[in-house]
């Protein structure tokens, strides 16, 4: 009796089975960089968003509220701007020596980027009406 049986895997089905591994890999390896990219760029937009609410928040807090602007940088990394200016309204019935609060608005820019020439550069930018009472 001559039982002629192959035993075992062929050297094409071997390399088959590897470019298919290969090509699951990279694919997944992909997907996972670009998942930890999307990771830290919102990172950086959540970090930006909370500077620009608290310097929001701060804005008439620590110093009486007036027209004009303050800027500076934050860890080295965001550079952040505070824009103060008045706020015109008309009211319907033109009293206008009625109303006894003055609104200013308050706009805070945050931005950061990879390199100083603000080609790739991100922003958030957050504004808001203050309402300050007239000194009479």
């Amino acid at each position: 009796m001559n039982i002629n049986k192959q035993q075992g895997f062929s050297l094409l089905e071997i390399l088959i089975a590897f470019s298919i591994l290969a090509l699951s890999l990279g694919i997944l390896l992909k997907i996972f960089s670009a998942g930890v990219n999307t990771a830290l760029i919102g990172e950086d937009y959540t970090a930006a968003v909370q500077i620009a609410e608290g310097l929001m928040a701060k804005t008439g807090v620590e110093k009486p509220l007036q027209a004009g602007q303050e800027e500076g940088n934050e860890n080295e990394k965001y550079h952040w701007l505070v824009v103060v200016s008045p706020f015109e309204f008309n009211p319907e019935n033109n009293d206008v020596s009625a109303i006894t609060a003055t609104l200013f608005k308050v706009k805070v820019t945050v931005s950061w980027g990879d390199d100083n020439t603000h080609a790739n550069e991100s922003q958030v930018e957050l504004s808001t009406l203050k309402l300050v009472k007239k000194s009479l």
